[in-house]
């Protein structure tokens, strides 16, 4: 088992002041690693560095812009002084934009295209020439269904996502060679703060509607918990995980794997 521990490693998760990333972070630091994150106000950061210090965690926390090239070889250069070097990448930081194809602005669509898939290249490409120094090191890029799937409104998420998959597949071709090994994380639909609303029981007692379509597309019949997460991103950041490279690891409850209930 000492396989999946991440004793000396240092691991930087990009927009892990909260949700998913934090849970991803927490799971890495129970399995041993020094944790690093960055948030893009320093409002977020301190959120951030609370709620670890609550868990009992010791992170930490920078202001960068990941899509900022210059800020982020800055603040690899700042991390790997301050911290050490950087031997586990998650490529966590993301937004989307629920907005119908023909309503969406060309800058809109490049917004998302530059935090989902402009941003993992640029700290990716930061850390890459560090990790070949070293003798190795662990990218995971966290895709998502929709690097699978299309559905209404997510056109620009959907592209960025897909594209995101095979950046993963071609860092783990270009670099496998120096021991560098580039995974991705596709989660499922996961119950978080943000999509409450979207859970709670209606006034008649029903499901919400979204709800009640999730829990009919999901053969494990529940919504996925961040906590999900943390064990296949132990694994991908840890030794056990040494001859896996260019996988998406989807964590969604085997949606992906599902046509559907037959209707009735």
């Amino acid at each position: 088992m000492d396989k999946f521990r991440l004793d000396g490693k240092v691991a930087l998760i990009t927009g892990a002041s909260y949700g998913i990333g934090f849970a991803i972070a927490a799971a890495m630091a129970e399995a041993g690693a020094t944790i690093v994150f960055n948030d893009i106000k320093q409002e977020l950061v301190d959120k951030g560095l609370a709620a670890y210090k609550e868990a009992g965690i010791k992170a930490h926390g920078y202001v960068c812009d990941v899509t900022d090239e210059d800020a982020v070889n800055a603040l690899i250069a700042k991390v790997t002084a301050e911290v050490g070097h950087i031997n586990v990448l998650v490529n966590n930081a993301g937004i989307i934009k629920r907005i119908p194809m023909c309503e969406m602005k060309a800058a809109e669509f490049r917004q998302v295209i530059d935090v989902d898939l402009n941003a993992p290249f640029i700290v990716s490409k930061a850390v890459i020439p560090d990790m070949i120094q070293q003798g190795g090191g662990k990218i995971i890029n966290i895709c998502s269904m929709m690097s699978e799937l299309g559905r209404e409104t997510v056109s620009a998420y959907a592209a960025a996502k897909g594209g995101l998959k095979m950046l993963t597949r071609n860092i783990a071709s270009e670099y496998g060679e120096y021991n560098i090994q580039c995974n991705g994380i596709g989660p499922g639909y996961i119950a978080t703060p943000q999509t409450a609303p979207l859970r709670e029981i209606q006034p008649d007692g029903s499901r919400h509607p979204f709800d009640q379509f999730i829990i009919s597309k999901t053969p494990a019949a529940r919504w996925g918990d961040a906590t999900d997460l943390g064990g296949p991103a132990v694994f991908l950041a840890s030794a056990a995980s040494d001859f896996v490279n260019g996988h998406i690891l989807y964590v969604d409850g085997g949606i992906l794997a599902y046509i559907g209930k037959q209707p009735k």
